[in-house]
């Protein structure tokens, strides 16, 4: 389910040369029905639409009233193309509930909210019918709202399956780092590769390097010109 939710201070719906339905000032609510929509997704998104806070207060403080605080009037429109998935340049509806099962469950959603609220401060469009919808946003204010995916159905398939799974927390990820390590073999150490080091010898005011031919021993710590090497000396290849 997806809504578009607008400050108005005024809207109507006409179909044909009918007006069937107008508001004052409150807010106009464009809402798209999915296939994976559910109850629990009709619960969130009417305690969201009507507890918004976008309208200022008595003292004309910003974004502190919701509409049923204000109680201003809602227009509810039944928009299918909000489920659109653009495939190139054509729009695709095959996320959008089909017709014959989202009238009722648009219906149930009006009357839900009818509860939750007073029922002659909701209006609705004509579902099905094309429709002209004008609206006087004020603001302009514009909101979209989705219900999370943890209200949804488990049956149904997730909107976004990278969504569900849970991050891995960076020790994780350096411990799985250092197993691969350890699994990887080193390679073996080539006779070229052995023939020329380079010694440093830390000293308190300066690093002195030289360039030193020497016979190489073998340990288990690696592999050093001198047995044992000074403590103060590093041997890099």
């Amino acid at each position: 389910m997806r809504a578009v939710i607008q400050r108005v201070t005024k809207a109507g719906v006409t179909v044909g040369e009918e007006q069937i339905s107008s508001i004052g000032r409150g807010i106009c609510v464009l809402l798209g029905i999915s296939v994976e929509d559910t109850q629990k997704d009709i619960d969130y998104m009417i305690r969201k639409i009507l507890n918004l806070r976008i309208f200022e207060d008595d003292s004309g403080k910003h974004w502190s009233k919701s509409v049923m605080d204000k109680q201003y009037e809602v227009l509810c429109v039944s928009q299918f193309t909000l489920q659109c998935v653009l495939k190139g340049n054509k729009p695709d509806y095959h996320l959008a509930m089909p017709s014959e099962q989202a009238e009722p469950f648009y219906n149930d959603f009006l009357q839900q909210m009818r509860k939750a609220y007073k029922p002659e401060l909701v209006k609705d469009g004509k579902f099905g019918a094309y429709m002209q919808v004008t609206i006087q946003n004020d603001g302009p204010v514009t909101i979209e709202l989705e219900p999370p995916v943890s209200s949804m159905d488990p049956k149904h398939v997730p909107r976004n399956t990278n969504r569900n799974k849970a991050p891995r927390s960076l020790q994780s990820l350096k411990n799985s780092n250092k197993e691969k390590k350890k699994q990887e073999p080193r390679p073996p150490l080539s006779l070229a590769a052995r023939g020329v080091y380079l010694a440093v010898r830390m000293t308190p005011t300066q690093a002195v390097v030289q360039r030193e031919m020497c016979p190489l021993k073998e340990s288990p710590k690696g592999v050093w010109c001198q047995d044992p090497p000074p403590p103060t000396w590093k041997t890099f290849r």
